[in-house]
């Protein structure tokens, strides 16, 4: 059953550009995570950047109608968005710590058959069979990159860690359900302010509890140290960097807001496959991790999926 009886646009060119951006954001963002995991704690780096990704924000919220589109009566499914996209950041990140981008980011494309298949229950969408085989020959290519068995036999301490970004998938699907429900009363902006004040609250709370880095104390896992460290005063050098985290952040938020509020889940999911190619650019770059042609091949699968939703969604229609 649908969750909501209003009803939302459906401009697929429009979401499937704001995607597209939303994705190069959320790629950069992830690689500048990952290069500054080894000195900070997460939720210090959360907090940094969600404080200037608010401040963006709330400019572009002037730009929307000012802060009367702030006003809602639906806080608690804002507030259940925010935190599941902080479920979904938290254990994200926490697999980047000690994973490769590439592969994590791969195990994370489970999302849009998430998102895909969450369309269908909770919003009622109607998904064709042409455009399901489509995202699930993206998914295809996820499994060709994730090569499963090949790293980690079942069983293995490994394997809960490569659970982590599946999770991450659901809590990051359900957060798009719930935007393209939200996106029916609210502005892009408005829903990224409320995404940044649920940051800045949970990576408070976080920083009141153990900011002072008592537990992570003697902790031997990477991910645990990287999770309860204490907060350290950023160098001169990272604060450029931090401020990027916060323009990228109000980006994202913005961005992928605008895509699922202007087209059906189901159409925009394909596209968040585009943030695979640009994980690996960005591991190659800055990490030097390089694919080998397994990958390439996946990437390929997932390319293929994606341009064949946009090619015919421009097709059906000249507004669509």
């Amino acid at each position: 059953m649908p969750l909501d009886p209003g009803i939302p646009q459906n401009n697929a060119r429009k979401g499937i550009v704001f995607v597209i951006i939303g994705m190069f954001c959320i790629s950069a963002n992830d690689m500048l995570i990952k290069h500054l995991s080894g000195d900070y704690p997460l939720h210090e780096m959360v907090f940094v950047r969600s404080v200037f990704g608010l401040s963006i924000s709330l400019i572009i919220v002037q730009f929307e109608g000012g802060f009367a589109i702030l006003r809602t009566n639906r806080i608690g499914l804002q507030t259940l968005r925010g935190l599941l996209m902080v479920m979904a950041n938290l254990t994200f990140f926490s697999a980047l710590a000690v994973v490769p981008l590439a592969d994590a980011t791969a195990i994370f494309f489970v999302a849009p058959l998430f998102i895909t298949l969450m369309s269908i229950f909770f919003l009622g969408e109607k998904v064709g069979s042409r455009r399901f085989i489509a995202v699930a020959v993206g998914f295809a290519g996820v499994l060709v990159m994730l090569r499963p068995g090949s790293a980690h036999s079942i069983g293995s301490p490994g394997t809960l860690i490569l659970l982590l970004p599946v999770a991450a998938a659901f809590g990051y699907a359900a957060v798009q359900i719930l935007t393209r429900k939200l996106g029916v009363a609210s502005k892009a902006s408005a829903l990224a302010v409320y995404m940044q004040l649920t940051f800045i609250a949970v990576s408070g709370g976080f920083w009141f509890v153990t900011g002072d880095g008592r537990y992570g104390e003697g902790q031997d896992s990477e991910i645990l140290i990287f999770l309860l460290r204490a907060w350290t005063w950023p160098s001169a050098s990272d604060w450029p960097l931090f401020g990027l985290l916060g323009l990228l952040s109000a980006l994202v938020g913005y961005a992928i807001s605008q895509a699922y509020r202007s087209a059906d889940a189901a159409t925009i999911a394909p596209f968040e496959y585009v943030a695979l190619p640009m994980s690996i650019f960005w591991g190659w770059a800055v990490f030097g991790e390089l694919p080998g042609l397994r990958v390439m091949f996946g990437v390929l699968l997932i390319a293929g999926s994606g341009l064949y939703v946009f090619l015919r969604e421009r097709n059906k229609s000249g507004t669509a």
